[in-house]
């Protein structure tokens, strides 16, 4: 989810993997890691993606917590209950 994000902005901006670690000041390894959901985003580095990108962090910030969600939730068998639970909480707020 955010890894894809990530890949497509970075496409659409022309740009190569490396021009992206330069300025976030990470290995080009990295970039590829978080552009392959292999690698966790810290909300910091979130925050300094979404200004490499011109977008507001807003922007990134569904794509980041979806990934937090699904990392918690993928492997149990109530998982679609469980959200369906949150969800019906959000809504009340």
């Amino acid at each position: 989810m955010l890894g894809e994000k990530l890949k497509e902005l970075r496409e659409s901006n022309g740009l190569v993997q490396r021009q992206v670690a330069a300025a976030l000041g990470v290995d080009t390894a990295y970039v590829s890691k978080m552009e392959n959901n292999d690698k966790p985003v810290s909300r910091t580095k979130l925050k300094s993606l979404a200004k490499f990108y011109h977008v507001t962090e807003k922007t990134l910030l569904p794509f980041w917590l979806a990934e937090k969600v699904l990392t918690v939730v993928h492997n149990e068998d109530c998982a679609t209950d469980a959200l369906k639970i949150v969800l019906t909480e959000i809504d009340k707020k």
